[in-house]
């Protein structure tokens, strides 16, 4: 399940994403018109710049802006970013590997190979899916 933290942060890219980047918006209008709390939002921002998805400007005129186009941004990395990994064990995971401690032998587990599928499906989807697509959908 998606936290809310990450849900947050895909509808402020949303926003900003529809629109112009030579025009950074200010945190109120993003907390405002993307329906996200202003305490989690300069959070997020800040995240999401580190990150290189979104760049800043300072003083007057100034607010954040995407640094990459919408079809740019895999949700993929937008998730792994907020939520943490795609995979719902940790012996399945490619990017935050952990061996069960209840499992004797990972390479015999039915349920961790199982977990590998589910992955690699949804992977498949969140890899091809981009914050234009969300865009796209919007109603």
């Amino acid at each position: 399940m998606l936290s809310k933290k990450t849900k947050y942060a895909i509808h402020a890219l949303t926003y900003l994403a529809k629109k112009d980047p030579s025009q950074p918006t200010l945190i109120v209008e993003v907390s405002k018109e993307a329906n996200v709390p202003r305490k989690f939002l300069e959070t997020i921002l800040l995240e999401l710049k580190k990150n290189g998805i979104l760049g800043s400007k300072m003083g007057k005129g100034g607010g954040y802006f995407v640094r990459k186009k919408p079809s740019e941004i895999q949700l993929s990395s937008v998730i792994r970013l907020f939520n943490g990994p795609i995979a719902l064990l940790p012996c399945a995971s490619k990017n935050y590997y952990e061996v069960c401690d209840e499992c004797p032998d990972e390479n015999a587990c039915g349920l961790r190979f199982v977990m590998e599928q589910v992955r690699d499906e949804t992977l498949n989807i969140l890899e091809n899916k981009t914050i234009q697509d969300i865009i796209d959908n919007d109603k």
